[in-house]
């Protein structure tokens, strides 16, 4: 068997600042850590950090008052930073800076009486918070139908924002539709679906018309996941999710020669190397690695877990910024 191990995958830079926060939080802070929802959605580091004394909540009453509270890489509504504000806690956050950029988009359309649309999957932890700077002016729509549908007060101001874990086909074609619908509609300064997203799609959509069958480790609530294993589906390779090796099965490989094995933006590498490690067992297999592109984006960790030294540094282009100011010129 040949397997195409897919290079980009694996953690973005969001996602290392987020973990790398987590860790330096617990050993500043110790346990009980409270986490506002999901870290990242990936289940194998929820269970690590449940199992260290990271406590996951969907409801800031259930974090003590006075307690550390960190904010995952998906962002929060306003209406949760005030909470968090009025219980007294130890706000860590660790939204990805790219997720900040689209909460300051919407602040500044909201502010010159835009109507907003925000293509995106309802209820994701990141939509919520995006809707949440504007509620009753943002508009959600997660397909071409909903475009056909949607129903605005002022068709001539009007502005789209996306999710940043889409689907780049897909968005493309809401896209068309609301240009269509709304000739003058207007869009973010640069594309919101995040470079890591637009890189892991690109290079399974090179690779998977080689292979029978795509193998992606990542959880089924992780939406950049879901979109690598949509990309493969959509040019005619079956694909499997895994969260990991221990969901093999050797059936699914019965006729396959040749397997594409990438991974989502928020599933560590020790997974992989665990897959890998599973199919050389099983099946002989020769591993080929395909290098798409190369990732040298950092972002740095909130300024109260850095070391002293890098907290009189100058700001750097890639500190998260203030969702107010973040969409600015």
């Amino acid at each position: 068997m040949r397997i195409l191990l897919v290079n980009p995958r694996g953690y973005c830079a969001g996602v290392k600042m987020a973990i790398k926060g987590l860790e330096l939080a617990l050993q500043r802070f110790g346990a009980p850590l409270y986490v506002y929802h999901q870290i990242v959605h990936n289940t194998y580091l929820v269970e690590h950090f449940s199992a260290r004394g990271v406590v996951f909540v969907d409801h800031l009453q259930d974090v003590p008052v006075g307690a550390t509270l960190m904010y995952s890489a998906h962002g929060v509504s306003p209406r949760i930073r005030q909470e968090a504000q009025a219980r007294e806690l130890n706000v860590i956050d660790t939204t990805c800076p790219l997720v900040t950029k689209v909460h300051g988009e919407a602040v500044r359309y909201a502010r010159k009486g835009y109507t907003l649309v925000l293509v995106g999957h309802r209820g994701h932890d990141e939509v919520v918070g995006i809707m949440g700077e504007a509620p009753g002016t943002i508009h959600l729509v997660q397909s071409v139908d909903d475009v056909a549908t949607l129903d605005v007060g002022k068709p001539n101001r009007i502005a789209y924002l996306t999710q940043t874990t889409l689907s780049v086909a897909d968005k493309q074609d809401i896209e068309m539709a609301l240009q269509q619908r709304f000739p003058h509609i207007e869009q973010p300064r640069t594309d919101d679906i995040c470079y890591a997203t637009h890189n892991r799609q690109q290079a399974v959509r090179k690779l998977a018309p080689e292979a029978q069958l795509a193998i992606i480790i990542g959880s089924q609530n992780s939406s950049n996941s879901r979109r690598l294993a949509d990309v493969a589906q959509s040019l005619g390779t079956p694909a499997r999710m895994i969260d990991g090796p221990e969901e093999l099965q050797r059936h699914w490989f019965d006729t396959v020669g040749t397997v594409l094995l990438t991974s989502g933006a928020s599933v560590p590498e020790n997974l992989v190397d665990e897959t890998l490690s599973w199919l050389q067992q099983h099946f002989d297999a020769i591993i080929e690695e395909q290098s798409i592109k190369q990732e040298t984006q950092y972002f740095h960790v909130p300024p109260q877990l850095r070391h002293p030294r890098e907290r009189t540094s100058p700001p750097s282009a890639v500190d998260r910024p203030d969702p107010e100011k973040a969409a600015l010129p």
